[in-house]
């Protein structure tokens, strides 16, 4: 689970970064970029937190809640990827306009370098006229002399434009370029292509992982439930099996008697309504019953304060012992009780 919860940071972490990428830059005021930072936050952690009310009103089989909070996810998602996109896209901006700026250093020289050839070549086709009309030593000389000095400052230029630092090309760069050629579209068109990608990615991810926590607090509340259930000698899987052979209306009756009937011309009194002491001794001696306070009371029927009476009663009269655990334990009638 620590692994689970590092992947789950690191996601929303990243959301939070890419989504305060775009607000920071919508003002330049501190105040305004504190405002607009703040409500990114909110919006990330907003979201999740949505996500994950939405699998516990699921798990508790709230249909309408979780449409509801789905909804409101589904919002907050939304303007999440939004802002994911534009802080992936100013980076990746960022990056290539660095690169640009050095080419366009490069592409001045050129452009110059090209221009002082091109004065070159225009030098060279007046030194053939100066040397048709047998102007050599005025005009071609002097062409000649300002071609040396056109040379000069094309080398430097040329030196100059060696000595700009080569901008690396980054790896998301690279990567564009080569979507771009090989789905022959534009570098423009496959740098949003793939920041849209990476924004749903990522949102989809941290959503995932936020749901596993979910899952995982759920089971082990759960687990923790049904582990106190067990301690208090109560399962509601076996108990039902304990009651198979009861029929509640045999309760305030008299049991059968497996001797002999007397005559019938003997009028038997009534038997009075047995008390709830000696329904749980009844039922205890039956097994129809877990030897539990917990059980009583439910087979019973009856309070808490009763079954507390009952119980202190069968104590006193070594009926039931009590376990170092707090737990009962039945012993049986030693004694016939009426």
């Amino acid at each position: 689970m620590w692994t689970v919860y590092s992947f789950t940071g690191a996601a929303i972490l990243a959301s939070i970064i890419f989504s305060l990428l775009l607000f920071l830059s919508i003002d330049d005021d501190p105040l305004m970029k504190f405002l607009f930072g703040g409500l990114a936050v909110i919006f990330e952690l907003g979201k999740f937190f949505a996500w994950y009310e939405v699998g516990e009103r699921k798990a508790r089989r709230n249909y309408t809640g979780t449409l509801s909070a789905f909804t409101f996810y589904a919002v907050l998602a939304a303007i999440s990827i939004g802002g994911s996109i534009g802080g992936i896209n100013s980076a990746t901006n960022k990056a290539q306009s660095e690169v640009n700026v050095q080419k366009s250093k490069i592409n001045a020289f050129n452009m110059q370098i090209a221009a002082i050839e091109k004065q070159i070549d225009l030098n060279n086709v007046a030194a053939e006229k100066y040397i048709q009309m047998e102007r050599i030593a005025s005009g071609v000389a002097r062409i000649q002399k300002q071609n040396d000095e056109l040379r000069k400052q094309q080398q430097k230029l040329a030196m100059e434009r060696d000595s700009i630092p080569v901008v690396s090309q980054g790896s998301v760069l690279g990567l564009i370029d080569s979507l771009a050629e090989s789905l022959h579209v534009t570098p423009q068109a496959a740098q949003l292509g793939l920041v849209v990608f990476l924004s749903v990615l990522l949102d989809f991810f941290a959503a995932f992982f936020v749901g596993l926590i979910g899952e995982e607090n759920r089971f082990r509340h759960q687990y923790r439930h049904n582990k106190v259930l067990e301690m208090a000698g109560y399962n509601e899987f076996d108990q039902p099996k304990l009651l198979e052979h009861f029929d509640p209306s045999t309760i305030g009756t008299s049991e059968v008697n497996v001797h002999e009937q007397e005559p019938e011309e003997i009028i038997v009194e009534p038997e009075q309504p047995k008390t709830p002491y000696e329904l749980t001794v009844d039922a205890l001696s039956h097994n129809k019953v877990n030897c539990s306070k917990r059980a009583v009371s439910k087979f019973l029927n009856i309070s808490t304060d009763e079954v507390d009476s009952i119980f202190k009663q069968l104590l006193d009269e070594g009926i039931v012992s009590k376990k170092p655990n707090n737990h009962y334990q039945w012993h049986g009638l030693t004694t016939t009780t009426s």
